[in-house]
């Protein structure tokens, strides 16, 4: 019978349950058992398509075309899994449900209410990846914290399904801060105490606690919370401050995270097998050299906005023995092509992710001059392939003015246009969503980068390049290196005789794995390095 676990966070929000999801996925993968991870928000958004991501953080995206929450990218990168529609689920999207049902008359007429109702339709999805994927064990993160008001019908629901499933298949993990007093010399517990006695009062009795601290948690200061908590000493899982994400998994297998989780749902397996992920984490703290890349974007106030690209160039230099330093870029501050060469002359290439409306625009077209003259590797993902098209319009094809028809519907230029079935649609989830093929030209350098004429990629658009210019630009030299085969829209170009300028249409950091790099990425990286290496 499938296992279950639930991860919920105490104390404070942002400990970390999604790397802690992630890692538990990893371990159990690694010890032969397949794993599912999802993530239930109680926000009332539908999902995070339509939010800033300056708020929010970036929108990750599966194969089938869900517009997710950040962590679920954390989940693929860890346990090398595609997730689905059904492993990302908000409160909107259960009331929409329930209030559908009602209009359609489900209910007979009844009465409407947060229990039973919303609670079993969150058991209803919590259980549905059992019957879609059949894994071995589920791993369920639920977002917020113990005493959150919006979060309560999800615990309520989580607490209700060890008796449907069982109490040896179900296995609760809380997640809670154990602070580290300066003055004082001491690591208090009292915060850890007051998370896990609301988590009881809700019904649910933790089997793991997972202590994040920034100091080593004594032993003296363990047997407290294991007293207090009701909860074996064994099964009190250190988190310490790791250097990088990468490590947590080793980590807390060290700590006996693995065990504690076998013991908790009556799993017999040995110890997990991390000597691959652990060579991968020596590859990414031994590095033979470090490469600045230039992240030019308009969300750069907040990281969170570029985790999966972040992690990916991370992952191109592993693969390159390359520590990457990351310069983040407000292309606001690009005015001119005077500033934008100051500000980037000291990279070693530049990345252009994705991005929506016009702000900043311009610098992003004033950074791809800037690379095209200059012969700096350059990256164009979504919007930033779009912005190879506009510059090469505007400063080859003597085209002025060319634009995206998103940032100046009067054009005289349209090179970039509005897909022809997007219009009048509204913004939730209605753009180009999910992964799509990709017919690549042999010689070209992302047929060196994939090795096939084939590929499939995310995408997360509604703007596409205006086949109406298609031959003005191949014509002036632009290189179309692959077509979307279905529909003949074009995925990727190249700028010709340069060392290395791409640009996709599609999100190829979704795909990216720390032990795997998306293709583009390590090329992109490998560039960077030989760059670096010819201007020394």
């Amino acid at each position: 019978m499938t296992k279950y676990i639930f991860i919920t966070g105490g104390v404070v929000s942002g400990l970390g349950k999604g790397i802690a999801a992630a890692s538990i996925g990893l371990i159990l993968k690694r010890l032969g058992l397949s794993v599912v991870n999802q993530k239930f928000d109680p926000y009332l958004n539908i999902d995070p398509g339509t939010m800033n991501p300056i708020q929010h953080g970036e929108v990750f995206v599966t194969d089938d075309g869900a517009e997710t929450d950040l962590d679920l990218g954390h989940y693929e990168r860890f346990t090398d899994t595609s997730l689905s529609q059904s492993s990302n689920t908000t409160a909107g999207r259960v009331y929409l449900t329930v209030l559908n049902m009602e209009r359609e008359g489900k209910f007979n007429g009844g009465t409407v209410q947060v229990i039973p109702n919303i609670t079993e339709e969150i058991k209803r999805r919590m259980l549905l990846s059992t019957k879609e994927t059949k894994a071995d064990v589920i791993i369920t993160e639920i977002g917020g914290t113990i005493g959150d008001i919006e979060s309560l019908p999800f615990v309520e629901a989580i607490r209700q399904i060890k008796y449907e499933v069982g109490e040896e298949n179900c296995c609760y993990i809380h997640l809670t801060l154990v602070p580290y007093i300066e003055t004082a010399h001491e690591l208090k517990t009292k915060p850890t105490q007051h998370s896990v006695k609301e988590l009881q009062e809700l019904g649910i009795k933790p089997n793991i606690i997972m202590l994040r601290t920034e100091h080593p948690i004594d032993s003296q200061t363990r047997e407290r919370l294991a007293n207090f908590c009701n909860v074996d000493p064994a099964h009190l899982i250190q988190n310490l401050n790791a250097k990088s994400i990468y490590e947590v998994p080793l980590q807390l297998e060290q700590e006996g995270i693995g065990k504690a989780v076998c013991e908790a749902l009556g799993i017999k397996k040995g110890p997990a097998d991390l000597s691959e992920w652990a060579q991968m984490v020596d590859r990414f703290n031994n590095p033979t050299q470090t490469v600045k890349i230039a992240l030019v974007g308009k969300y750069v106030a907040l990281h969170d906005a570029y985790l999966s690209v972040v992690e990916s160039l991370i992952h191109g230099g592993i693969e390159n023995l390359a520590a990457i330093d990351i310069d983040w870029v407000s292309s606001e501050e690009l005015t001119d092509d005077a500033t934008t060469q100051a500000r980037l002359k000291d990279a070693d290439a530049v990345i252009v992710p994705g991005g929506f409306g016009g702000r900043g625009i311009e610098g992003m077209i004033s950074t791809a001059k800037y690379c095209r003259t200059s012969k700096v590797p350059y990256f164009g993902i979504c919007l930033g392939m779009q912005i190879i098209c506009i510059e090469y319009a505007r400063n080859v094809l003597g085209f002025e003015g060319a634009n995206s028809t998103e940032m100046d519907p009067n054009t005289k230029y349209p090179v970039i246009d509005l897909m022809p079935d997007q219009n009048g649609k509204i913004l939730g989830g209605t753009l180009r969503l999910g992964k799509f093929e990709c017919a690549v030209e042999k010689g070209t350098k992302v047929y060196e980068a994939y090795g096939s004429t084939t590929i499939w990629e995310r995408h997360r658009h509604r703007y596409e390049f205006n086949n109406k210019y298609r031959d003005d630009l191949k014509n002036a030299g632009l290189i179309i290196s692959g077509v979307n085969p279905e529909r003949d829209l074009v995925e990727t170009v190249e700028i010709p005789d340069h060392p290395w300028m791409v640009g996709g249409q599609f999100h190829p950091e979704f795909k990216s794995r720390p032990n795997k790099a998306g293709p583009l990425f390590r090329e992109f990286i490998k560039a960077a390095c030989e760059n670096k290496n010819r201007n020394k």
